[in-house]
């Protein structure tokens, strides 16, 4: 079996890693002064302080996809963010139809009965 060389990987994945930094930098530069300084989600508003934690998101998740009048980014908060790519993932699984919104897993309707017992009550 062939050996690793762990020195060779660890640099494909540092030169890698700056590589998306640097395009990462771009385009969040470029978005910061396109749109103002809010979530685009739940619009919060951002100042110098507390900037780093306004994210650029790829609507398409193509982080390659970076048109230059920004038709592809919006602007999220850390925790939009995040919460943008779990429903994501969770699509991804098959846990929710992304299309739709509606969810595979549940199917119980806890009110079903409700007419039927207000209807006893009378």
């Amino acid at each position: 079996m062939k050996q690793i060389d762990h020195n060779r990987l660890d640099e494909i994945v540092l030169a890698a890693r700056k590589a998306a930094d640097l395009r990462a930098e771009g385009y969040r530069e470029k978005a910061l002064k396109i749109y103002p300084w809010i979530c685009g989600r739940c619009a919060r508003e951002f100042t110098h302080a507390n900037l780093r934690e306004l994210t650029v998101h790829h609507r398409d998740h193509n982080h390659d996809n970076n048109p230059a009048d920004g038709s592809n980014w919006e602007l999220l908060c850390l925790y939009c963010h995040d919460n943008e790519h779990q429903k994501q993932i969770e699509a991804d699984r098959g846990r929710t139809d992304a299309r739709t919104g509606r969810t595979g897993s549940a199917t119980h309707n806890p009110f079903a009965a409700l007419q039927s017992l207000l209807k006893q009550k009378e």
